[in-house]
């Protein structure tokens, strides 16, 4: 498990290029009241539409670019998850010396815990979650909102240095090439501000050398890491992260590196807390984890997915 929080220095500007007009693709849907009206509503709709697959549900905004399902199973995992990095980071949900931040984003929110925390905890700040789905409670904090969007487009419809911190957490499997999200936050945060990501590393290590080449947790690890690099959606990122923050132009990049175990394996009572904890995570997440990907790459049948 990797953090990076890295800090956008008062010297630095942004590159070159971003701030381009961009022209509206169709003059009719850009000049028709009521041919935006039912654009919106066609769009509304899309979003609130899961395709289906082998018994999961996923996104329905930019269908397909994601391949991981939505429903309430992965929910529920994904809420599990954020209780796993509460306890691996001692309770914190950042590492970034945030000092009174009035605006905030958080990229692939899924269900928004992270956000609705931060919202919380910093009451005079705006914060502004995205994600591809619409899974999150409809209650939440007054300063906190949820946007379906995608964080890939090039344009976020916001101004320039517009954000004190931004903050990624688990997108490994998400982005074609997460260097394009580092370079666009760097353009929207402020002098001064913050960016900061939490990644797990996908690759699988043993302190012992005791894994077996042949465990099957393994085999299907390597799998996956396939998948993802044939879809275009890379896993192993998190040991980039400090570097290409660095090439966006981020200054004094902290890099924290935590041991995740996945299982309870460990003597130090945290760590096999954690272990059970993460063990419990992949077994209610395996699945789906695999189903998207392995499906849609490897063109291989429910069945042939759940023996493996």
């Amino acid at each position: 498990m990797s953090s990076a929080a890295a800090y956008l220095s008062s010297q630095s500007s942004p590159t070159p290029g971003f701030d381009t007009p961009i022209e509206a693709d169709s003059p009719s849907i850009a000049n028709s009241p009521s041919n935006v009206s039912d654009y919106t509503k066609s769009v509304t709709e899309s979003v609130f539409e899961f395709p289906k697959e082998n018994g999961r549900t996923y996104h329905g905004y930019r269908e397909g670019s994601y391949n991981f399902p939505n429903d309430p199973t992965e929910t529920d995992r994904l809420d599990f998850q954020y209780e796993i990095l509460k306890f691996c980071f001692q309770d914190k949900n950042y590492f970034a010396p945030l000092n009174d931040p009035r605006n905030i984003l958080d990229i692939g929110t899924g269900t928004g815990q992270w956000a609705m925390e931060i919202g919380d905890e910093f009451p005079l700040a705006q914060i502004q979650a995205t994600d591809l789905s619409p899974i999150q409670p409809n209650h939440v904090p007054e300063n906190v909102q949820f946007f379906i969007d995608d964080a890939s487009e090039e344009d976020w419809a916001l101004p320039a240095a517009y954000f004190d911190y931004i903050h990624t957490r688990v997108l490994l499997g998400c982005f074609e090439d997460f260097r394009d999200i580092i370079k666009r936050a760097y353009f929207y945060t402020k002098p001064g501000g913050y960016m900061e990501s939490q990644e797990i590393m996908s690759s699988l290590y043993c302190d012992d050398g005791t894994m077996p080449a042949n465990w099957p947790f393994l085999l299907w690890n390597k799998d996956l890491d396939e998948a993802a690099m044939r879809a275009d959606r890379p896993m192993r990122i998190a040991n980039k992260m400090k570097r290409w923050y660095e090439q966006a132009g981020f200054v004094d990049v902290q890099e924290r590196v935590f041991k995740l175990p996945v299982n309870p394996w460990p003597r130090d009572k945290h760590l096999k807390t954690l272990g059970k904890m993460q063990e419990d995570n992949w077994l209610a997440g395996l699945a789906g984890i695999s189903m998207g990907l392995f499906s849609r790459v490897f063109s291989w049948s429910k069945t042939e997915i759940e023996v493996i």
